[in-house]
């Protein structure tokens, strides 16, 4: 390998590993604080939170931000080798970052899918990542000699030496060890621990968070300022307004996961809490303040709500949750057959110009209030942006309770 190959591969490395390292500290971050804002949320589109915090973030409950870190760090682990070992290992190691960074290639592609397609989300740092891993792959192409064929025989060969140098065998010990305590040290989403993996959190008290980070919870909450948000609370203590977006990956993510908190504390404290949906579809048909919105179909999501409301609670909320969870298929023809069979409506395209002015009402005040991005909450005026882990949500619904009590 030459020397110049040599400096391309480092840098490629360290940029990767720094993106994957920032990324990890991010996703830390908005774990552990729900006031956390990073520094590349810049707007709605161009946003790591978003990212981070829906399910294309972690795989199997580990951040993927984690497995970037570990996936580079294997990199630079054969680049020393690269440099340390004999020659016929050193010939081997464009080789292996070949077979590597093609396992790199096939995971960014699935993950780039997940945040372009699904989310229809930008992460700065995730594209950092991506091309470091596109650079890896095109170089180790570029300077790989050794037929593909014979990589198995190889490694199996340049194993065996590696079991016969106590450095090689302390190098691979320290980056086993390493990689285990990222994973078992990483707070877990609170969301993937109720459930098993992948599962939804179902109602579960505060009392599931830290003493010490329930008060961090509640004295941050207590510290923002409060805007006043022209809904009538109705005597409620606890007055929660969501702005919303049915085709918004973390709308639909906090309406599973706040529902049966919401449904709780309304069971245990009648008339106390009062829970109001506003839509905000990032949609220019009936959004202006989104014109280059691209949920296209987030205001026939709404419409039909509201018409399958309007039928009754429960044909509205059979409709909602369908809507949530098939956001990323809708067309108007199954909104239109859903919020036929499920909520009884059989005039869709009749009266859709009405209830488009009822959403354009929402987007108005949602305009007055300067939302800027979907999910946004306030409770009690405070804002919180994107939503926060159910346990920290759950917090704060508690304490605004035994505040309005005092």
């Amino acid at each position: 390998m030459t020397a110049r190959a040599r400096l391309a591969y480092a840098l490629l490395t360290l940029l990767g590993l720094g993106a994957s390292t920032a990324s990890a500290v991010v996703h830390y971050r908005l774990l552990r604080d729900p006031s956390y804002t990073s520094f590349c949320d810049v707007n709605a589109t161009v946003n790591c939170a978003q990212a981070y915090l829906s399910p294309w973030g972690s795989l199997l409950g580990v951040p993927v931000a984690v497995l970037g870190v570990i996936w580079f760090a294997v990199v630079a682990a054969l680049l020393i080798a690269e440099r340390s070992a004999g020659r016929e290992v050193a010939e081997s190691v464009p080789g292996y970052l070949v077979a590597w960074s093609a396992v790199g290639l096939a995971f960014i592609a699935f993950l780039a899918y997940g945040a372009f397609v699904v989310l229809k989300a930008v992460c700065l740092l995730c594209i950092t990542t991506y091309i470091a891993v596109i650079g890896l792959f095109a170089l180790s192409l570029a300077t790989s000699r050794v037929p593909m064929s014979s990589l198995p025989g190889r490694a199996f060969r340049d194993l065996r030496l590696a079991l016969a140098s106590p450095v090689a065998i302390a190098t691979v010990l320290l980056l086993g060890a390493g990689a285990a305590s990222a994973v078992a040290f990483f707070p877990r989403d609170a969301r993937y621990d109720a459930a098993g993996a992948g599962g939804v959190q179902s109602a579960s008290p505060a009392a599931a968070l830290a003493e010490e980070q329930r008060i961090q919870v509640v004295q941050w909450f207590d510290s923002q300022p409060r805007a006043i948000v022209p809904v009538d609370p109705d005597g409620a203590a606890v007055l929660i307004v969501k702005f919303s977006d049915f085709q918004c990956p973390p709308c639909g993510s906090t309406h599973r996961e706040y529902k049966p908190i919401i449904a709780r504390y309304m069971a245990q404290h009648p008339g106390k809490v009062r829970y109001v949906v506003k839509d905000y579809p990032l949609d220019p048909e009936c959004n202006a303040a989104v014109p280059r919105g691209g949920h296209l179909m987030s205001c026939e999501a709404a419409v039909a709500t509201r018409m399958a409301y309007d039928k009754g609670r429960a044909q509205g909320e059979k409709v909602e949750d369908w809507l949530f969870a098939n956001q990323q298929t809708l067309t108007r023809e199954n909104i239109a057959q859903q919020v036929r069979e499920a909520g009884g409506v059989t005039d869709f395209d009749a009266r859709y110009a009405r209830y488009l002015e009822q959403v354009k009402m929402d987007t108005g005040m949602g305009g007055l209030l300067g939302i800027r991005s979907t999910p946004t909450f306030f409770i009690n005026g405070v804002r919180i942006e994107g939503g926060m882990q159910p346990p920290f949500f759950d917090a704060i619904l508690a304490h605004e309770l035994k505040k309005a009590g005092r």
